[in-house]
């Protein structure tokens, strides 16, 4: 197809309750939508940056800048197609979020001018994915089981828990007991421990948990390799794995026995499934991780999520978890699982009144 222009959307999406994760509390969602119009049709993609560069070095207005002037100028105006977008783009260096979302919009609107979803175009061999819930950290612990609780009495068949030093042991061991030692528990620290919490981190092996996630920063798979092989709780790598080069290292070293993938992350859907067959043909189980998407990206990731090695529940969760009001149709829980959008593109119908509604900035259109 022939892109003849890019939009760039910035909505302000309110939360239904604030998220707290250990490098912050979000109250919104400051999202950027990339719309592309190409000869053949237009297409949808979503970043997942978010306004600050607390979890990623990438944040939101950086993002936006990276596309307006470095990536929308190489598509423009010339054949492409969505597998041949990181070559176009291949002189700019990192911003993998910012290239996942032009990415995304290029699949969709390729997938929907052929006639073809996305999930059957990734690979994927599921018509539902199983869903878990994030919960992020509460006020107090009454307030952390109330929540739990809602999500369990919803149907989610997996329990993740944010932690932090200072809020792990206790919620950890008080949400086993409200959860039963059979239901899938697992936590995320976001980069928040060093390797001197190693003896902190042991005591939660007494929880039976699914995994630990990420305790340690980003570039530090050593520590990981060191925690993995001290403590009984499988170890899972998320901001580590950039690409599926690292995620074939992080696993041969022994620094992780699990995957989060996040296209956003590893620069699009296209390494993602590529992080997927490293990992499946390693025998390491993999999972989606959600970055409280609207329906835009909630609908690429369930298609994700649909490829054979994703064989635990990730973070997509329904849309009422975040949102009031979806700026697609809604994914709604059916017996703890979403259903595969199985039409053309990401499968959804983008709201574009909504869009307006929600606008924070102008449209900005990069054109040939």
């Amino acid at each position: 197809m022939i892109v003849e222009a890019v939009e760039l959307h910035r909505i302000a999406m309110p939360l239904v309750r604030p998220f707290e994760t250990s490098f912050g509390v979000q109250h919104s969602r400051d999202v950027l939508l990339v719309h592309v119009r190409s000869d053949a049709g237009d297409g949808w993609g979503e970043c997942v940056a978010m306004a600050d560069p607390f979890y990623s070095a990438e944040y939101v207005d950086g993002a936006q800048q990276i596309i307006e002037r470095y990536l929308a100028p190489r598509i423009l105006g010339r054949q492409i197609t969505a597998a041949g977008f990181a070559d176009a783009v291949h002189g700019v260096v990192g911003h993998r979020m910012a290239k996942a979302a032009v990415e995304a919009a290029l699949l969709d609107a390729e997938l929907r001018a052929a006639g073809a979803s996305l999930a059957s175009a990734l690979g994927g061999v599921r018509q539902r994915v199983e869903c878990g819930v994030s919960v992020g950290i509460a006020p107090d612990l009454d307030t952390l089981l109330a929540e739990v609780d809602g999500y369990l009495a919803e149907g989610y068949r997996r329990i993740k828990l944010k932690i932090k030093p200072g809020w792990d042991v206790d919620p950890v061991a008080r949400v086993r007991d409200l959860v039963g030692d059979g239901f899938p528990l697992q936590v995320d620290a976001n980069t928040a421990y060093t390797l001197d919490d190693l003896a902190q981190l042991a005591r939660l092996d007494a929880f039976g948990l699914l995994l630990i996630e990420q305790p340690f920063v980003e570039e530090d798979i050593a520590s990981h390799v060191a925690l993995a092989a001290a403590i009984d709780t499988p170890v899972c790598l998320d901001e580590s794995i950039l690409d599926a080069r690292i995620a074939a290292d992080a696993i041969d070293r022994g620094a992780t026995s699990v995957v989060n993938i996040k296209a956003g992350r590893v620069g699009g859907y296209l390494e993602a499934v590529r992080v997927h067959d490293v990992a499946r043909s390693r025998g390491v189980p993999v999972w989606c991780g959600g970055m409280l998407e609207t329906g835009i990206g909630r609908a690429a990731n369930v298609a994700l999520a649909s490829l054979p090695g994703f064989t635990l529940p990730g973070d997509t969760s329904a849309s009422s978890r975040y949102f009031a009001e979806d700026i697609t149709e809604p994914f709604e829980l059916d017996d703890g699982t979403l259903h595969v959008p199985d039409r053309p593109g990401i499968g959804v119908t983008v709201r574009t009144d909504l869009v307006a509604d929600f606008a924070s900035r102008p449209v900005v259109t990069v054109s040939a």
